[in-house]
């Protein structure tokens, strides 16, 4: 296990690899009764985890510990898709984490996470977990699911934060604690964007120049479905909708306007707007809060 010390004025997090190594680093932090809170992420760590990871620390008292966990998770992604070519940057997140305060980064092995092999044991997401990102990628929640809760387990953490640019994978997480009784609070924080409005992702440096101006028409429509909530569901839509269809470059895979827990959506009252589309052959996700008035406006 690598001890912490200092790199210039920045004190590098413990680095645990085995769940030994991480019991050992939590060791004096759950000794003096302070609480765990954790980030996972799939590294490739950028501005977006960053946010995360300083929202985790914000609600840190002095005694807790922010724990990031770095894992890409084979269980989650599909045939076809991009496993192998995954940014792995393990120095630059070892850094981002130093920057934002985190005490331990957490970065198993897949035999570390998945003794044996793959899970003979996972967790089912319900019918959520076949709808929009689910319906396009099946299996992809119950893989989500199904590390989050070992890494919950492995962690014991109190407190998760999750980015809410996948609100999908926020919500189900949500509901899995509560359903399963985890004793864990869910935290949702902020998308974070580039100057453009693209919502910061991993994904992103898959895109050329031209691909990153045709992915900015996402948030476009949004905002444009946004401006016209008062009008609203199907203005929300059509709105959007517009605002898509005048970009070549972009392949819509869903559009829809979902109630908060991502159910129908309500003729007034808050409502999600979600997007998933191809820009060349990358896949990219957004959403944003629409407020579709009070009722009776």
């Amino acid at each position: 296990m690598t001890t912490s010390g200092p790199v210039g004025a920045v004190v590098l997090p413990v680095v645990a690899g085995t769940r030994e190594e991480l019991t050992a680093a939590l060791a004096g932090t759950r000794g003096r009764g302070g609480r765990v809170v954790l980030v996972p992420t799939m590294g490739a760590l950028h501005e977006g985890h960053a946010s995360l990871v300083a929202t985790a620390r914000a609600g840190a008292g002095p005694e807790d510990a922010v724990v990031v966990s770095v894992f890409v998770n084979p269980l989650q992604f599909g045939p076809g898709e991009d496993l192998d070519r995954y940014p792995r940057t393990f120095d630059a997140d070892l850094a981002v984490c130093a920057e934002q305060g985190a005490d331990v980064l957490f970065a198993p092995s897949v035999e570390e996470v998945y003794p044996g092999g793959a899970p003979r044991v996972t967790v089912e997401p319900g019918e959520l977990g076949a709808v929009l990102e689910g319906a396009s990628r099946p299996g992809h929640f119950r893989g989500v699911l199904t590390v989050v809760a070992k890494l919950f387990g492995l962690v014991r953490p109190d407190v998760a934060v999750f980015g809410q640019k996948d609100y999908q994978q926020f919500v189900l997480v949500d509901r899995m604690a509560d359903d399963l009784c985890m004793g864990v609070e869910v935290v949702g924080a902020e998308t974070v964007r580039e100057p453009s409005g693209l919502a910061l992702s991993s994904r992103n440096a898959y895109l050329d120049a031209a691909e990153r101006q045709a992915a900015a028409t996402l948030v476009l429509a949004l905002r444009a479905g946004v401006a016209a909530a008062q009008g609203g569901p199907q203005s929300v839509l059509d709105a959007a909708t517009g605002v898509l269809r005048g970009e070549r470059g972009v392949r819509v895979d869903y559009l829809e306007l979902r109630a908060p827990d991502l159910g129908d959506p309500p003729a007034r009252g808050e409502a999600r707007l979600l997007v998933a589309a191809y820009v060349g052959s990358t896949r990219l996700i957004d959403n944003v809060a629409v407020d579709l008035g009070a009722v009776g406006d």
